[in-house]
């Protein structure tokens, strides 16, 4: 079955709250384990239709945004949701507190409640509508992205289209590409800022609401953090500044130098190389068709994974008018099917996705047959990040495929890009922080903080002439921002954690895929903390654990240039 056949049916929402009111009861009544085993495999059942056509929704709206069906398709699980829940939160309150818990850890382990657990601490009835509304708010968001339509080089394109040209050896084009961007975020400052700042004081009177003193604690557990908080991350942060950024300074300064820019300004950054980038060599269905050359090879469970992704149609990597930016990987549960959705521009990017969204399907495909909870199919976001950041550097040896004569300048394009990363994505994070510690800043206020931060983590960054940028703007492009607070972080950690992976593959090939595969065979049945040491990756979060990374990778770095 094609992923076109999967079949969408409106859900009956008042019927599932229903359903999942009645197990709740039963649930509460019974004494008897055996019962209560049928009884979560009915709630299992129903919480996987309905997240099935929400998914289905959810990936055909942006597909295409301006597809009035499912638009309104999405706006109505946005209003309706509501009950379920509630609902669903008096399931979790009577797991969580039942009389027979100890029993049923032994069959359905700890970690399930501990999730459960920290879940009820982000819901309570009193905050529907503000979810609600900022169901609509990072929406709203989303179409405003995908509603450039820039003129340039004779086509009209979407700002996923404009990056490549940023690309450029010419610095004309890239400059009058990063202008054109600057006059469409220009153009929106005003809606996209407003939007912000809605979010900001909705999702603050939320954690008010259920008796936070601001939205930094009520937002770490919506990310489900059971081992790790603030403190933890602060102290990361730390790390970064120390350890990783003057790598990524230097790793900066030396591409500047190679492309012969003195005094480079912002939009001369993504040129790397004279003659040009790597670039992916090939359409999307010659670079579908590597990838299954790729993955045949790389392993029996990878060959099987991708042929399945193929079969049925679980890539949509073009862009597209109306199609939302950036890229995602998902999980249809009720077809036991992972989904890749992207944007492909003509850039290394577009290798990337088949290797990291790819990590993100690889991990879901495991997962289905070894995890049978749909609770603990999917981790977190840090450990959900690994998968996907590690299978990019476990596809280094069929990066030839790709790139051909660009090969070794993928490699030490996506090196350097995996280690300067990290501290923007820290300063993401930290960005995040100084938000919700002061929700009634203005969006001057806010983009003051951005600034400070910007030159704090990427010092490299000079964004004289953009005027968007030099105001402290550029948070603007980063979607997490918007849809996803305090996610941005994990891609850091994990992104440490992929090196490691990857620097121990160096050591031992075959041990450290084994390991990889046993981690997305895991699923989410873990925390974070407890994943990782499951298969032998170091704590991010002790002190000395980026020194040790770092004093690793140097020599990896020196051997890798050109």
């Amino acid at each position: 079955m094609k992923f076109n056949e999967y079949k969408y049916e409106r859900p009956d929402y008042k019927l599932v709250a229903e359903q999942l009111s009645i197990l709740a009861d039963k649930l509460e009544a019974s004494n008897d384990i055996e019962e209560i085993k049928g009884l979560i495999e009915e709630l299992n059942k129903v919480k996987i239709e309905f997240d099935t056509m929400i998914t289905l929704v959810f990936i055909r709206n942006s597909i295409n945004t301006q597809d009035k069906y499912y638009e309104d398709e999405m706006e109505l699980y946005q209003n309706e949701s509501g009950p379920i829940s509630s609902s669903d939160n008096k399931l979790t309150k009577v797991l969580v507190n039942h009389k027979l818990r100890k029993e049923l850890e032994k069959i359905y382990g700890s970690y399930w409640f501990k999730k459960m657990e920290v879940s009820l601490k982000t819901f309570d009835d009193s905050i529907i509508e503000l979810m609600i509304k900022e169901g609509k708010l990072t929406t709203e968001y989303a179409k405003v992205m995908a509603s450039a339509q820039i003129e340039f080089d004779g086509n009209v394109n979407n700002l996923s289209q404009m990056r490549k040209y940023l690309n450029s050896v010419d610095r004309n084009v890239r400059y009058d590409a990063m202008m054109k961007i600057n006059e469409f975020l220009s153009e929106n400052e005003e809606k996209i800022d407003s939007i912000y700042d809605e979010l900001v004081h909705l999702r603050n009177d939320m954690a008010v609401k259920l008796g936070y003193k601001n939205f930094i604690e009520l937002g770490y557990y919506r990310m489900g953090r059971t081992d790790y908080n603030e403190e933890d991350v602060a102290k990361y942060r730390k790390q970064v500044l120390e350890e990783i950024v003057p790598v990524a300074n230097k790793i900066i300064n030396e591409t500047m130098d190679r492309i012969n820019v003195k005094n480079p300004k912002f939009y001369d950054l993504s040129l790397e190389f004279l003659d040009g980038n790597p670039t992916p060599k090939g359409n999307k269905d010659e670079l579908v068709s590597k990838a299954l050359k790729m993955y045949s090879e790389m392993s029996s469970e990878t060959k099987e994974f991708f042929e399945f992704m193929i079969e049925h149609d679980l890539l949509d990597l073009e862009t597209k008018k109306g199609k939302q930016n950036g890229g995602y990987c998902t999980y249809i549960a009720g077809y036991k099917s992972p989904f890749i959705f992207s944007n492909f521009n003509g850039t290394k990017g577009d290798i990337d996705v088949l290797t990291h969204e790819a990590g993100h399907a690889f991990m879901a495909y495991c997962a289905k047959e070894t995890v049978k909870n749909p609770d603990l199919c999917w981790p977190t976001s840090g450990a959900a990040e690994i998968h996907s950041m590690s299978m990019e550097f476990f596809a280094y040896p069929w990066m030839e495929l790709f790139c051909q004569e660009d090969t070794k300048k993928y490699k030490v394009s996506h090196m350097n890009g995996a280690i300067t990363f990290i501290p923007y994505g820290v300063c993401v994070d930290h960005f995040q922080h100084l938000v919700y510690e002061n929700p009634n800043a203005t969006p001057a206020e806010r983009k003051e903080m951005w600034k400070k931060l910007e030159k704090l983590y990427t010092p490299w960054r000079d964004m004289e002439g953009i005027s968007m940028y030099e105001k402290g703007a550029y948070w603007f492009n980063q979607n997490h921002i918007f849809t996803s607070p305090f996610y941005y972080i994990d891609y850091t950690l994990a992104q440490v954690c992929a090196l490691e992976f990857y620097l121990d593959s160096l050591d031992n090939h075959e041990e450290a895929w084994n390991r990889y595969v046993k981690l997305c065979k895991l699923g989410g049945s873990k925390s974070f903390l407890e994943l990782i040491n499951s298969v032998g990756i170091h704590n991010p979060f002790i002190e000395g654990s980026l020194h040790n990374i770092v004093n690793r990778l140097l020599p990896v770095i020196e051997e890798i240039k050109l």
